[in-house]
């Protein structure tokens, strides 16, 4: 099945009564009559992207896509129920998110994993993990049985925290314009990373016109070579193989 096909479902699937772009509903993160499409888009892509090859434990998934604000727009899982992926990777999904909004720009993408190495003791960014802190009370909100549905707590409102390891993504429209990003966990963090990048590409938010990694854009580099100081360790298993493969699908805008 081709990438367009896989888009067209996507969209498809969002039941919208009108052909409002799907750029347009992220950029104002949607009224309560949009959110459910959203959600769905964010599902479907989701899932279709932890279904590929990815490295890792071949685990289910939580994600989170938030705007430009901050704010969260929609949170999903892959699994049958809340339970069938780690309970904690819903907040982190949505600090990973928050993450690569909140410190990329127009004209600069960074990844959550390309923070990793700045971060460390003795990095340029040492310290930037404590700032920016949780909003608990919006990330541990009474009703769980919402928990990664269209009517998941979180929605609406600013969840802050940063998160330094694989699996957020700015989300760049096709003008290259920044209009938030999406957070993904529940795997290793470089399996995490992986899904998050298939993920944007389903939801076609790729058009990154300037980052760190490979190709300019904000592709995870491994440590072990020159990194520029925005290196990302290895997880043990086969998920670097599946890099190489991955950084043609993000679309430098013109």
């Amino acid at each position: 099945m081709s990438f367009g096909t896989i888009r067209s479902i996507v969209v498809g699937s969002m039941l919208l009564a009108s052909t409002t772009a799907f750029s347009q509903i992220v950029d104002i993160c949607p009224d309560a009559n949009s959110k459910k499409a959203l959600y769905t888009a964010l599902k479907t892509a989701l899932t279709t992207a932890r279904q590929a090859a990815n490295g890792g434990f071949n685990l289910d998934m939580w994600g989170t896509v938030v705007n430009r604000d901050g704010v969260v727009c929609a949170v999903a899982f892959t699994g049958g129920n809340r339970g069938d992926q780690w309970p904690g990777s819903r907040v982190i999904s949505a600090q990973k998110a928050n993450t690569a909004n909140a410190f990329s720009l127009p004209g600069l993408a960074l990844s959550t994993a390309n923070l990793w190495e700045a971060t460390q003791p003795g990095g340029s960014l040492y310290g930037l993990q404590f700032s920016n802190p949780v909003e608990t009370q919006t990330a541990y909100n009474q009703r769980a049985e919402f928990y990664g549905t269209d009517k998941d707590p979180m929605t609406g409102l600013k969840i802050g925290g940063v998160n330094v390891f694989g699996g957020g993504l700015a989300l760049y429209n096709s003008q290259g314009k920044i209009v938030g990003a999406v957070g993904v966990s529940g795997d290793s963090s470089c399996a995490d990373h992986n899904i998050a990048w298939r993920t944007r590409n389903l939801m076609g938010y790729d058009y990154v016109s300037n980052g760190v990694g490979a190709g300019n854009s904000d592709q995870i580099i491994f440590t072990g070579g020159p990194t520029g100081g925005f290196g990302h360790p290895k997880c043990g298993g086969m998920e670097h193989t599946i890099v190489p493969t991955l950084t043609p699908k993000s679309v430098v805008a013109p």
